[in-house]
């Protein structure tokens, strides 16, 4: 679905329509960021119940910040991973969260012995694990995937290469907490959460070229945005953006006022989700509520597996 924010025109078009979409001298935005296979399987020792890790985010070696399952698992509770390790619950975060210690490095064995974290809604198992990684994902770190660029194949960006469209890298590891519910009555008192994110000198310097000569900054996903408008409130003036690495909790709700994002490409979201709430940041609430609707109507599917916005 392509919308005109200027005219709120909406238009039908197949995704691989996107090269007569844009123009040349745009430039895509593409989350590089790569999912690991972090969920484990393991077993409470002693006494064999069972348990389950997904992996959140590395601390250093053998430290995760991780979410659990299972009954009675406080610091101090030993788990046995299935094919790895064991590991000892360190710390309690708050509701399933815990801070984890593996015996040893883990890394290294995720890809024998994880599995895909794929979102609750999604039951039936994948049959190419790449099938829930971007064709140019290379920077292993998320918990899921920047859902907006599975829609990119191989042969897609070579027509957008032709095409005179750009591509800049930036890097955003997903957290499962941006999935989490908005359930505060005011957005605005809801806790975000941070995720690492890098936007690289180069990248900068490209972004302000482009910028500079009239091209559009097209963010491919809510990942790429947030990257984007993190590293544009520490640009100087006439700049887009300014390079940046570190952890991001920019929040961006109604009201906020984009500086490096021109064009937006974006899945169809949760209700009451941050996503949703930077969506319609962009686009106006009223507008994306009528765009949803018909969306609807339409038949266009929605969340990670689903159809794509591009907002112009």
């Amino acid at each position: 679905m392509v919308i005109d924010r200027a005219s709120g025109e909406i238009r039908h078009h197949h995704f691989h329509d996107l090269p007569d979409l844009l123009v040349p001298g745009d430039a895509l935005v593409v989350n590089r960021t790569r999912v690991i296979p972090a969920r484990l399987r393991a077993r409470k020792a002693p006494g064999g119940g069972r348990a389950e890790i997904l992996l959140l985010r590395r601390l250093d070696d053998q430290r995760w910040e991780a979410m659990v399952g299972g009954k009675g698992l406080k610091p101090g509770r030993r788990l046995e991973v299935e094919g790895g390790p064991g590991v000892e619950i360190l710390e309690d975060l708050g509701g399933p969260k815990r801070l984890v210690g593996f015996d040893m490095p883990i890394d290294l064995k995720l890809d024998r012995i994880g599995e895909m974290p794929l979102p609750p809604y999604i039951t039936a198992p994948l049959k190419r694990r790449d099938d829930y990684q971007t064709v140019y994902a290379e920077e292993p770190g998320s918990a899921a995937a920047p859902t907006a660029g599975l829609h990119f194949t191989p042969g897609l960006l070579k027509r957008l290469d032709s095409a005179g469209i750009e591509r800049i890298d930036v890097t955003l590891h997903v957290g499962l907490d941006t999935f989490a519910p908005v359930n505060e009555a005011n957005p605005e008192t809801h806790h975000i959460h941070t995720e690492w994110c890098q936007l690289s000198p180069s990248a900068a310097e490209h972004l302000n070229e482009v910028r500079s000569r009239g091209g559009r900054i097209v963010a491919v996903g809510t990942t790429s945005a947030r990257t984007l408008e993190t590293a544009a409130r520490l640009a100087s003036p006439g700049q887009v953006a300014a390079p940046f690495e570190g952890p991001t909790d920019l929040f961006i709700l109604p009201g906020f006022e984009f500086k490096a994002v021109d064009v937006l490409i974006t899945n169809f979201h949760l209700p009451r989700s941050t996503l949703l709430m930077l969506v319609s940041a962009f686009a106006g609430r009223d507008q994306i509520l009528r765009t949803y609707e018909i969306a609807k109507a339409e038949g266009y599917r929605f969340y990670s597996f689903g159809d794509a916005m591009l907002l112009l």
